[in-house]
């Protein structure tokens, strides 16, 4: 079923518009959809994990469930189908750290606490006009390329080395395991119950889980299309799914150096989101100029924005990055990276927020009504 798709849609795309131009505008498409679905359902790993320690119910972690199990399901399901090879990806071919994944994982919850924010809800705060989140994303992509090939890259290198794992089979939990792709998707199946029965409790607007489903669909989308694209290029191009610290840095790296390398698509990814994002906030009024409210709180979001720039880059992975893409094609670095960033973030919490007060962040559209 695979080759004639390729053959009536893919091939003839690329053919005609070229292999750079093909990946940076599948990119920007699959980036404009995530950031509308983002801003519109408040996906957010930050209040997903606060609401879950606090013992809150404002949606928010619905809302993440959501996300999580259909960027399972609908990756896995390709997979089954046929139509996609996790095996071609970074994530799984190349060798990883579990040392990485672990303090960096743990650095990127402490960041997103501090900065009250992972990499990619900066992003779309920043697009409906929250100058205090464009500030801290830009800290972050400049300590994410100070981990990479700057000042902060010896540091990486020495904590990557620490415990390391082999690609392939070692980085694979299905292949570890040896569930197979029928085993991932009951995995992502009792998610998505779990999902919905945290919906029905608190009676969580369309809107919310809607637009979650759309979220985890979009990291399904982008694995699919950039492999699609991979098998019908002569040149070697990388399959990916969402991310945003490394191409963050290379972004904000092309906007202050010129550069000759070719479209890429994450050169796609990071505006697009951004345009996504500020479509939804503009027709949906929530356009809204904001800024610090003192050098507290400034020092707060810069130092977290720093964590979060280094941690995900020495993990390998964001929130999104890790947190979604890399859980659904079932890499074992992805998996300890998400869960030191539930662990650190729900502990820095605990120590800096010990008494908090009013709302976690955006409230839900439509609100959540009571059970």
């Amino acid at each position: 079923m695979a080759i004639p798709l390729l053959e009536s849609f893919v091939e003839p795309t690329v053919t005609r518009l070229g292999e750079s131009t093909s990946l940076a505008l599948t990119g920007l498409l699959v980036g404009v959809a995530f950031g509308f679905l983002a801003q519109r359902s408040r996906f957010c790993l930050r209040s997903a994990v606060l609401e879950f320690a606090r013992n809150l119910t404002g949606g928010k972690l619905t809302v993440w469930l959501f996300a999580f199990a259909t960027a399972v399901l609908a990756t896995q399901a390709l997979a089954w189908a046929g139509w996609f090879d996790a095996r071609d990806a970074r994530q799984i071919a190349a060798g990883g750290s579990l040392s990485g994944a672990a303090i960096g994982g743990a650095l990127f919850g402490i960041g997103m606490i501090l900065a009250r924010g992972c990499s990619s809800r900066l992003l779309v705060l920043a697009a409906q006009g929250n100058l205090r989140s464009l500030m801290s994303g830009l800290v972050f992509a400049v300590a994410a390329q100070a981990a990479w090939t700057g000042i902060l890259a010896p540091v990486r290198e020495i904590i990557s080395a620490w415990w390391t794992v082999d690609g392939g089979t070692a980085r694979d939990l299905i292949a570890r395991i040896g569930i197979g792709h029928g085993g991932a998707l009951l995995f992502g199946a009792v998610w998505l119950a779990a999902a919905i029965v945290w919906a029905r409790r608190q009676r969580v607007e369309t809107w919310a889980w809607a637009g979650a489903v759309g979220v985890g669909l979009t990291i399904a989308a982008a694995w699919w299309m950039t492999y699609a694209i991979s098998k019908v290029s002569f040149d070697l191009h990388p399959v990916q799914s969402l991310s945003f610290t490394g191409p963050s840095a290379d972004v904000l790296s092309r906007v202050l150096f010129a550069s000759d390398k070719p479209a890429t698509f994450d050169l796609g990814l990071v505006p697009g989101v951004f345009l996504g994002a500020f479509l939804a906030a503009a027709l949906f009024g929530e356009l809204k100029l904001e800024g610090f409210q003192g050098g507290a709180s400034m020092r707060r979001y810069i130092a977290g924005a720093m964590c979060m720039g280094f941690g995900g880059m020495l993990a390998g992975g964001c929130a999104v990055g890790a947190g979604l893409s890399g859980t659904a094609v079932f890499t074992i670095t992805a998996y300890v990276t998400l869960t030191a960033m539930w662990v650190a973030a729900a502990v820095t919490d605990r120590v800096l927020d010990q008494h908090p007060t009013g709302v976690l962040d955006q409230p839900m559209p439509g609100g959540v009504r009571p059970a």
